[in-house]
């Protein structure tokens, strides 16, 4: 079991640690850039590659993005609640309780625990949802236009593509496939080079908040994906992927709106920060667990 642990969090540990040490030694990252590519190219192509080559089902895919949205839901109220506890603007705590870092650490863990299963197109159901949401919540918090943001998002159109794929049973041609597969193989190393240069870069303050806030979201949004997993009937490797994903450190992105908004960007980046850290203790033991199960 020990074996299959380390096989899924040594890429993890090596595309983050590339990225850290890179900027560590004063090289230049260009970081808007390659975010640019992998929002708008690598994304789109990997949703398509792995939607497309992975049997999946339709309705298996929709009841997953359903248990996201219910998660959001029950997560968005206990943010609502813990901002008036702790007197804190919604704009500030509402984002780094919704949303976890489903991309750049969630899709690299989900593919190489889940992959050979075939939960991996389960995990990009959840990041979809996350993702489309985050940009619409960030937007409004950040008072940028998030609707016309997000139809501006190649993801959306990828989306809906690799479910018109997926509904009709329909084999894309052998030189479209293989010009997706190279351009999608790219999106999980640079992602992993970017949460890792995000990390570098971050420049947090109160830690002690952060690692307390971290440890308390593991355990409740831990605790609702199981409940809400079991409610809707969910099959155990959902679940599983389910709880996993929702279980992710506090998501880069929520620090650069917190950033662009002014609306405390050291405290968001504490909680980013020390969540990650976190997260480097407790996803190889709830890995395990799962493992362990099987």
């Amino acid at each position: 079991m020990f074996a299959q642990l380390l096989a899924v969090m040594a890429p993890v540990f090596a595309g983050a640690g590339v990225g850290f040490f890179w900027v560590r030694l004063g090289q230049p990252y260009p970081t808007g850039f390659i975010t640019k590519l992998v929002l708008n190219v690598g994304t789109p192509c990997l949703i398509i590659s792995s939607l497309s080559s992975t049997p999946v089902d339709v309705n298996a895919f929709s009841q997953m993005a359903g248990a996201t949205l219910l998660m959001l839901a029950a997560l968005g109220a206990i943010a609502l609640i813990l901002s008036k506890a702790l007197k804190l603007e919604w704009q500030v705590i509402l984002p780094p309780t919704l949303f976890s870092n489903t991309g750049n650490m969630g899709l690299p863990v989900m593919m190489y625990a889940f992959k050979d299963t075939g939960g991996f197109p389960l995990a990009i159901a959840i990041f979809v949802v996350v993702s489309l949401a985050q940009f619409i919540v960030g937007g409004f918090t950040s008072s940028t236009h998030p609707i016309r943001s997000l139809l501006k998002m190649p993801t959306i159109y990828a989306i809906l593509i690799a479910i018109g794929l997926m509904a009709f049973d329909i084999t894309l041609p052998l030189w479209l496939k293989n010009s997706i597969d190279l351009l999608s193989g790219f999106t999980i190393p640079m992602m992993l080079i970017t949460l890792g240069v995000s990390l570098a870069s971050i420049r947090a303050r109160n830690l002690k908040a952060g690692f307390a806030f971290a440890a308390a979201r593991v355990v409740v949004a831990g605790s609702l994906a199981f409940g809400i997993g079991h409610l809707l009937g969910l099959p155990e490797l959902a679940r599983q992927i389910l709880i996993a994903m929702m279980c992710m450190p506090v998501a880069v992105y929520n620090y650069l709106f917190a950033q662009k908004a002014g609306r405390s960007p050291e405290f968001v980046a504490s909680l980013v920060l020390c969540s990650t850290i976190l997260s480097f203790i407790y996803l190889p033991l709830l890995l395990s667990l799962f493992m362990h199960a099987d």
